[in-house]
């Protein structure tokens, strides 16, 4: 299997090299929009090139390859009792127990009535702003002088 995948990217490969390669189709677009050559844009193409027969054998054999590879991931998957991997802890069957059901408490605790005395936090009485220890004065002192 090793095999087929380096084959597998070396078509990839080499389809993106060709591909590459080749001219366009739309190259001549601008041509095609009243240029004397637009009859070749979109239409008759003449004798295919070297370049393009290439291009699809590769394809034809890079979507061969997928669906071989395809065919045989799944038939080795599908063959013998468990899993061919080693899915680690993926692997290991664990055994379905059935959930056991919650119990709902029967007993619903009582409402209390409006009409029954709740206690309420006394009311406290706004105090005023404290008041700062000395009146602010309105201008500057001057210094004390040393004489």
């Amino acid at each position: 299997m090793l095999f087929l995948n380096i084959i597998y990217v070396l078509l990839a490969i080499a389809m993106i090299v060709l591909i590459l390669m080749q001219r366009g189709a739309g190259a001549q677009a601008g041509s095609g929009f009243g240029g004397g050559a637009s009859g070749t844009v979109f239409g008759a193409r003449g004798s295919s090139s070297f370049l393009t027969k290439a291009t699809k054998w590769l394809a034809v054999g890079f979507f061969v390859l997928s669906m071989f590879m395809a065919y045989q991931a799944t038939r080795n998957l599908r063959g013998g009792d468990g899993p061919s991997l080693d899915l680690g802890v993926m692997s290991q069957q664990v055994p379905a127990t059935p959930a056991q059901p919650q119990a709902v408490p029967t007993q619903v605790a009582p409402v209390p009535q409006a009409d029954s005395a709740v206690p309420t936090v006394p009311a406290q009485e706004a105090k005023p702003a404290a008041q700062p220890a000395t009146p602010p004065q309105d201008s500057p002192q001057a210094p004390a002088s040393g004489d």
